[in-house]
């Protein structure tokens, strides 16, 4: 199944790096947050990426055409380094296509931008690439073929550290809480769509406003609600925690560090359904 990936934001929020470089291009500990995104749909058997992309995208096109395997595997030198021995190997079986979309377009005008790319499959993915999870991406794509519905999302409680304020009817606070303690789910930036999803697009729309609520009310759109891991990179101090996960060896995204999933199994039973608000990507990769 063939992986669209939104890598044309400017990332704003994060201009310790992004001012200069493209925030795919962010290191989450010595690769870049789109790897370590890209490796996520590989270890589930989908290698054929298309990037969306936009600002500084000279940038990402460097790193692939340059891409080292020795940097992330390991490899034997012989003859005083003039051979080099992998002995494990990464991307090598990866199929990429980089796909100019735009500076300032949207969501919505990225994916229509690379639909004759995705035209040959009934579903494909797409992700934002600053987002990571350990979200069971098999059983995603199966719940959604079981439900017969055009789209799904991974809908994950929000990561961010605010607290929200609660008022009863008539006005009056009763509470704060933490916003993971709410019971609110945001769109987590992981889609699964079959190809029907252009018919609810229109041009210069953005993918989670007005197209996601025509899919609501066709009955179309069905969310996987995931409790697990997942993380955003917004801000530099996402980035750190990041950063500090990979140096701890407890980067739980990284799901092919693990044995390799065993094929899904029939599953009798409804589709996962969850009502799910909408990250705000107003600031976030696009």
């Amino acid at each position: 199944m063939k992986v669209v990936i939104f890598c044309g934001g400017k990332g704003l929020r994060l201009r310790e790096f992004s001012e200069n470089t493209p925030k795919p291009m962010v290191p989450v500990g010595s690769r870049p947050i789109v790897w370590h995104t890209m490796k996520y749909f590989a270890h589930y058997g989908h290698k054929e990426f298309i990037l969306a992309l936009g600002y500084k995208s000279e940038f990402i096109k460097d790193f692939f055409l340059n891409y080292s395997e020795a940097m992330s595997n390991d490899f034997v030198i012989t003859n005083g380094g003039k051979t080099v021995k992998l002995l494990s190997s990464d991307i090598d079986d990866w199929t990429i296509t980089f796909v100019d979309t735009g500076i300032e377009s949207n969501i919505g005008e990225r994916l229509v931008k690379v639909r004759d790319h995705v035209a040959s499959d009934e579903y494909f993915m797409c992700s934002y690439a600053d987002c990571l999870t350990d979200a069971p991406l098999d059983d995603m794509i199966d719940t959604l073929k079981r439900s017969k519905k055009t789209m799904s999302f991974v809908a994950v409680k929000p990561s961010s550290s605010f607290h929200a304020v609660q008022y009863d009817a008539a006005g009056k606070m009763i509470g704060i809480k933490p916003a993971d303690q709410l019971g609110l789910y945001i769109n987590g930036g992981y889609w699964i769509m079959r190809q029907e999803v252009f018919d609810y697009i229109k041009p210069g729309e953005e993918m989670v406003e007005e197209p996601m609520k025509r899919l609501i009310a066709a009955d179309q759109l069905a969310p996987y609600r995931y409790d697990g891991f997942w993380a955003c990179m917004d801000t530099f101090k996402e980035k750190m925690m990041l950063d500090d996960m990979v140096n701890a060896g407890k980067a739980k995204w990284q799901v092919w560090t693990r044995p390799a999933p065993r094929l899904a199994q029939p599953v009798i039973g409804p589709a996962v359904s969850a009502a799910g608000t909408t990250r705000d990507i107003n600031d976030s990769l696009q």
